[in-house]
C-alpha cells in the first residue's frame, strides 16, 4: 500500500556556510530516507528552504554594511549549488522571505490568537544604549544561567541544550560590540505552552516508545521535570514577517516561531507550483495515515518535538477554515523527529569561528560527493556524538568504496565483456552456492529496508555493504576464471548469478551512493534512470525574486525489489566507479584544517 511520507529538513540560516557536520546532522539523512522511499514507491513529499529571517543575518548584515534580503539571497544561491552538488533531492527547496509563506505564517498567529492561545504581556528585554535598539536574543551572549556556560546565547544554550529566557543570562554582552545592554520594558505576544502542555505531553507519550532515546529525554523529560510555560513569538526587528495586528507594525514574527511554519509553507508552495493540484499538499497534512519525519540535529529538537506540535495543535480546525477555507481538519503532527548527535572534528567541537571545520562546498570542490556522503553514513550520529577523522576518511574510501565495491563490479563486468562479449551470460541450472547468495540478498531487501524506514541508516549501510563483501567471497569461491576453462556454461552461470547480485545490491546503496549508482545502472544496460533529476528555477511574487531547487520524481524507474536482469541484455564497458585516494591527502587535509 503507497504511503504518503512527509521528510521536513532543517532550514539552513541564510547567513553561513554550510559544513559537514550539518550534512551528516539533518540534510544527509533526510536525503537518504526521501530516496529509499521513493524507491520503495511510497509518495515523498522532502521540503525545506533557506532560513532568511533569522537573528544570525541581521547580525551578518549589520557586519557587512549590507541589507538582509541581499546576505540572505548570497548564501541561499551556494546553498542551492550545493545541494545539487550533493545530491540532495528536495521536491522544493525554497524560502521563507515569500510571500507564500507570509500568508501562511501569519494565518498559522491568527489562527491561534483566534484560539485563545496567544497573550500580550510586557517584558524586559535587552536594549543597547550604543546602538539606541532592543537586541534580539541572538545579539546577547552571557552565562547560562541553568549549567554554567560562559558563551550561552539569549535564546538557547550551546553546552546543556536548554532554551533560555535572554534576560536571565548572567553578565550579558552585546554579540555585535561586546557592551553591556540594560533592561528595558517592551510588549510582546506570547504563545501559551502551558495551557498546551497535556496535548504536547500526550502527543509525546504516544511516541515514547520508537523515538529515539535523546529526542525523548530533552521533549518529554524536560517538560515533566520543569513543565512548559509562555514564550514571546514577537520581537522589537524591521526584518522578518510583519505581525498581523493594527498597531503592531514595527513589530515581527519572531524566528522560531515562524521558521518552523516553513515546512507547511514549503508544501503548500509545492503544491501550488508543482502538485498539479493546489490542495495536494492535504494528502500530507491532513490525511490521518500520513507520516511526517522532521530531520534536525539535536540542538533544535525543542523547537520541533514541543513548540511546533504546540503551534500545529493549538491551531486546531482554525488554520485551515482561515486559509483556504478548509472545514473540520486539524494538521498532522509529526510521527517522528529523527535527530541526530554532534559530529565532531579530530576529537575537537566543530566551530565555524574558529575555522575547525569542513566547508562542504570546499571539500566538494576536491573529492567526489558519493564518498562523502558513504563517509558521513557509516559515522553518523545517530544516539551518540562521533567524529571526523581525515585517515578514516581516506581509508573507509579505499578500503569499502574502491576494494570492496568498486572491484567487485569492474572484474564481473569486465568478464562478462571479455568471454560473452558485453552480454549478461544465459546461465544454466542455477547451483546451491548460486540460489543460496540470490536467497540472501533477497532477505536483505526486507532487513535493509526496514533499517532505513527505521531511521537507523548505519545498519542499512552496514547490511548493504556486508552482502556486497557476501558477493566477493561467492565470487572467489566459485572462480569464474577456472571455470570458464573447464565449462563456459558454469563460469556463465557464475556470472549471471553476480551480475544478478551486484544489480540487487546497487539499489540497495543507491539511497547512500545515488551517483554512482546510477552510473552503475547505465553500465547495466538501463535506459532510463534509477533516480529523477533536479531543477533549479526562478520563482517572483509581491516580496522577492528567489530561486528554488525541485526534484523531478517522474524521470526515476528504480523499484525496491531485487535484480530481474535479463539474460542477453547488452551491458557497458566497466568504468570506475570511485577513485582511489593516496594516503597522503589525510595530512595534507590536517594541515589545511590547521592552518584555517
Amino acid at each position: 500500500m503507497t504511503e504518503n511520507i512527509l521528510v521536513a529538513v532543517a532550514w539552513p540560516y541564510a547567513s553561513a556556510d554550510i559544513h559537514v557536520g550539518n550534512v551528516t546532522g539533518s540534510y544527509l539523512p533526510a536525503d537518504i530516507y526521501a530516496r529509499f522511499h521513493r524507491l520503495a514507491g511510497n509518495r515523498v513529499l522532502m521540503v525545506s528552504g533557506s532560513d532568511s529571517h533569522g537573528t544570525p543575518i541581521t547580525v551578518r548584515a549589520d557586519e557587512e554594511g549590507k541589507a538582509p534580503e541581499e546576505v540572505y539571497k548570497e548564501y541561499h544561491e551556494k546553498f542551492l549549488d550545493l545541494f545539487q552538488q550533493l545530491g540532495l533531492s528536495y521536491d522544493l527547496f525554497t524560502s521563507t522571505h515569500t510571500e507564500n509563506h507570509f500568508q501562511v505564517a501569519q494565518t498559522m498567529f491568527t489562527a491561534l490568537r483566534e484560539n485563545g492561545h496567544l497573550y500580550r504581556e510586557t517584558q524586559e528585554q535587552w536594549y543597547s544604549p550604543e546602538q539606541d535598539r532592543f537586541l534580539p536574543d541572538r545579539y546577547v551572549e552571557g552565562t547560562c544561567y541553568i549549567c554554567g556556560y560562559e558563551n550561552a546565547r539569549g535564546d538557547q544554550c550551546d553546552e546543556c541544550g536548554n532554551l533560555l529566557e535572554a534576560n536571565g543570562l548572567i553578565d550579558p554582552r552585546s554579540k555585535m560590540d561586546g557592551s553591556t545592554p540594560v533592561l528595558r520594558e517592551t510588549e510582546h505576544f506570547y504563545l501559551d505552552l502551558g495551557g498546551l502542555q497535556s496535548e504536547i505531553v500526550d502527543f509525546l507519550k504516544e511516541r515514547e516508545d520508537y523515538w529515539r532515546p535523546n529526542v525523548v529525554r530533552q521533549s518529554l523529560g524536560q517538560i515533566l521535570t520543569e513543565g512548559l510555560h509562555g514564550r514571546p513569538i514577537t520581537r522589537d526587528l524591521k526584518w522578518g514577517i510583519p505581525v498581523p495586528v493594527d498597531g503592531w507594525e514595527d513589530k515581527r514574527l519572531y524566528v522560531w516561531f515562524e521558521a518552523v511554519i516553513g515546512y507547511l509553507s514549503a508544501s503548500i508552495e509545492w503544491a501550488k507550483l508543482y502538485g498539479g493540484d493546489p490542495d495536494a499538499w492535504h494528502d500530507w497534512w491532513y490525511a490521518e495515515d500520513s507520516r511526517t519525519y522532521y530531520f534536525i540535529g539535536k540542538d533544535n529538537i525543542p523547537f520541533h518535538a514541543v513548540i511546533w506540535p504546540a503551534e500545529l495543535a493549538g491551531a486546531g480546525e482554525s488554520f485551515g477554515e482561515l486559509f483556504d477555507g478548509t472545514k473540520g481538519q486539524t494538521l498532522t503532527l509529526p510521527y517522528d523527529v529523527p535527530a541526530n548527535e554532534f559530529l565532531n572534528m579530530e576529537g575537537k567541537k566543530i566551530s565555524g569561528s574558529r575555522g575547525w571545520v569542513i566547508d562542504t562546498l570546499d571539500f566538494l570542490s576536491r573529492y567526489d560527493p558519493d564518498p562523502l556522503r558513504y563517509y558521513l553514513t557509516a559515522i553518523m550520529p545517530e544516539t551518540r556524538d562521533s567524529d571526523w577523522n581525515w585517515h578514516e576518511f581516506i581509508a573507509r574510501n579505499n578500503n569499502e568504496l574502491v576494494a570492496t565495491w568498486g572491484n567487485l563490479v569492474n572484474r564481473v563486468l569486465s568478464f562478462a565483456q571479455k568471454y560473452w562479449e558485453g552480454a549478461v551470460p544465459e546461465p544454466g541450472e542455477l547451483r546451491p552456492a548460486d540460489q543460496e547468495i540470490l536467497e540472501k540478498i533477497k532477505k536483505g531487501f526486507d532487513d535493509v529496508g526496514q533499517a532505513y524506514d527505521q531511521v537507523k541508516l548505519r545498519s542499512a549501510l552496514n547490511t548493504a555493504m556486508s552482502l556486497a563483501a557476501d558477493v566477493n567471497k561467492y565470487l572467489d569461491d566459485q572462480a569464474p576464471w577456472f571455470e570458464i576453462k573447464e565449462d563456459k556454461i558454469e563460469a556463465g552461470t557464475t556470472i549471471y548469478t553476480a551480475l544478478q547480485a551486484i544489480d540487487s545490491v546497487k539499489i540497495l546503496l543507491a539511497p547512500v551512493l545515488p551517483f554512482s549508482s546510477e552510473k552503475l545502472h547505465r553500465m547495466l544496460g538501463y535506459e532510463n534512470p534509477l533516480f529523477g533529476g533536479q531543477e533549479v528555477e526562478k520563482i517572483s511574487d509581491e516580496l522577492s525574486e528567489h530561486k528554488v531547487l525541485r526534484y523531478l520524481a517522474e524521470n526515476g524507474s528504480g523499484t525496491w525489489e531485487p535484480s530481474q536482469l535479463p539474460a542477453g541484455r547488452n551491458i557497458q564497458s566497466p568504468g570506475p566507479l570511485f577513485e582511489k585516494l593516496d594516503d597522503s591527502l589525510a595530512e595534507e587535509e590536517l594541515k589545511r584544517l590547521s592552518s584555517s
